[in-house]
């Protein structure tokens, strides 16, 4: 993908991409508890199902190797962890501390890149990460507040996304976008069959409405995600991604009565400041090891 240097239209569909993602935040948290974390996670990606039909014909004439085929199921399975604990997470924590917390996972892919494909990790770009986790204790508090076992499941969310990602990179200088996103909606809709049999409770037909709003939102968001970075670079659009948290913030006080906490603010903002700058270490040696916090996203 060629990116041009439009920042004004990178910064719109960025901030149209925040404005999608919370939309998806906000109807998962919506439906909350009445339907279980792997069920509910489940039939998002079965619903979203619809959305593949156009990726048909690229995978097929793929012919992906068994190596290849490997990888996708690898990246399936992390996919899959990531989205049911993403799913338990919401219907635990505010929607500020879930927003927040996944700012973490281009933190862990950077640390990831370093140790597992052997790419460079400088003193400052080391120091930005440091600085990261440091956002990731002023959010949790501990000993200064209860840790809720969704703060954990988004810690472990971050990890999986990032462990999904750095194997989509791998796999994305040998077959097209196309492919890479077809595939991780096939494995991840197989591989949360088992976990939402297992827990399977009547659904009404109002959660299932609310749930494939959740994949037209996302797809949405994805979409937009793209042409924002076929606008700009990430150096521009990647500070935008800061009004997602902003957002979830106002949603999370006025629709589901959230308190307003600034600790999870200032944690955010410390985290995604790390994220743009380890993004604009990146620009300036012409890398992209470290992806938008948004490409993590289910």
């Amino acid at each position: 993908m060629v990116t041009q240097d439009r920042p004004l239209l990178g910064v719109f569909w960025m901030a149209l991409t925040g404005l999608n993602f919370v939309a998806v935040t906000a109807l998962v948290k919506h439906v909350g508890s009445d339907v279980p974390a792997a069920q509910g996670a489940f039939l998002r990606y079965l619903l979203g199902l619809v959305f593949l039909v156009p990726m048909i014909r690229p995978i097929l004439a793929a012919r992906l190797t068994k190596r290849q085929l490997k990888l996708f199921a690898a990246r399936g399975v992390m996919h899959t962890i990531a989205v049911i604990l993403w799913f338990f997470a919401m219907a635990r924590i505010p929607i500020a501390d879930v927003t927040a917390m996944n700012y973490l996972s281009p933190v862990y892919i950077t640390l990831g890149a370093a140790i597992l494909l052997k790419e460079p990790l400088p003193p400052r770009r080391l120091a930005a990460v440091v600085v990261a986790l440091l956002g990731a204790v002023i959010i949790l508090r501990p000993g200064l507040r209860e840790i809720d076992s969704g703060h954990i499941a988004m810690l472990g969310t971050a990890l999986m996304f990032a462990a999904g990602y750095l194997i989509a990179k791998q796999l994305s200088g040998e077959v097209s976008a196309a492919v890479v996103v077809g595939m991780l909606s096939i494995t991840v809709t197989i591989g949360l069959a088992p976990f939402a049999v297992m827990v399977w409770e009547p659904v009404s037909m109002a959660n299932i409405g609310w749930l494939f709003l959740v994949a037209c939102f996302a797809t949405a968001g994805h979409y937009s995600m793209t042409l924002a970075f076929a606008a700009a670079p990430l150096t521009v659009t990647q500070p935008v991604t800061f009004l997602q948290l902003v957002w979830a913030v106002i949603l999370g006080a006025v629709v589901f009565n959230e308190p307003v906490d600034a600790w999870v603010l200032l944690g955010g903002g410390v985290i995604l400041a790390s994220v743009s700058f380890i993004t604009w270490r990146e620009a300036v040696a012409k890398r992209r090891i470290t992806p938008s916090a948004y490409q993590t996203k289910g």
